[in-house]
């Protein structure tokens, strides 16, 4: 049975190592913690397991992470980041339709179909959710950010609507549809409903192109 050690209250805020052989040991622990992801599926993690991979004692793993969906999070964050890269075309609504599109189709790779899995063990265990804003969700969201101000810039956005939104917007439709599973994510329906949520769904009404 798994037992934590007692750990200072951090107020749930992530605590990331500084000395080299800390450093040395987060990493091992991260690499570990992915590897049994895919190999097992999240269910499967434990503490102990990750100790045994990694070669780190579950006394230091408890210093730097509460819960094994933490580490998880920050582990699948990593991963993700890695795998999706980010276009520099020039043309900011091409690149944010194509990292948009690779993000999702991301989500239904084997490794990437880890998302659903870590957001209910991030249910289970709350202490892990400021490392799955942290180092998942915060980062994903702000890579859409400069391609949304490149194309503010260029006079191609809708006054008054921030990259806050335009994420939300853009992906939301998208995660749903990846959770509920009752539509194709394909990769060209994928592309197809990220544009539309990018244009609109309604034909422009003469003279009302400036109504919200």
């Amino acid at each position: 049975m798994e037992t934590p050690a007692e750990v200072p209250d951090r107020r749930g805020a992530p605590h990331r190592p500084r000395r080299p052989r800390s450093a040395r040991a987060h990493d091992a622990v991260l690499t570990a913690t992915s590897a049994l992801m895919r190999e097992d599926g999240v269910a499967a993690v434990t503490i102990d397991r990750v100790a045994g991979r990694s070669g780190v004692s579950t006394a230091t793993i408890y210093k730097h992470w509460p819960c094994k969906a933490a580490i998880m999070a920050e582990a699948f964050g990593r991963d993700t980041a890695e795998a999706v890269a980010f276009p520099d075309t020039g043309r900011p609504i091409d690149d944010l339709v194509t990292f948009a599109t690779d993000l999702l189709t991301y989500y239904t790779s084997p490794d990437g179909a880890l998302f659903g899995q870590l957001l209910a063990a991030c249910a289970t265990e709350p202490q892990a959710v400021p490392y799955f804003h942290e180092f998942f969700l915060t980062p994903r969201r702000a890579a859409v950010e400069p391609y949304w101000e490149r194309a503010a810039a260029a006079g191609l956005t809708r006054p008054g609507v921030d990259a806050s939104t335009a994420t939300d917007v853009l992906l939301g439709a998208l995660t749903f549809r990846l959770m509920a599973r009752h539509e194709s994510l394909a990769p060209e329906e994928v592309r197809k409903l990220v544009e539309y949520a990018l244009h609109g769904l309604l034909l422009p009404a003469a003279g009302a192109a400036d109504t919200p």
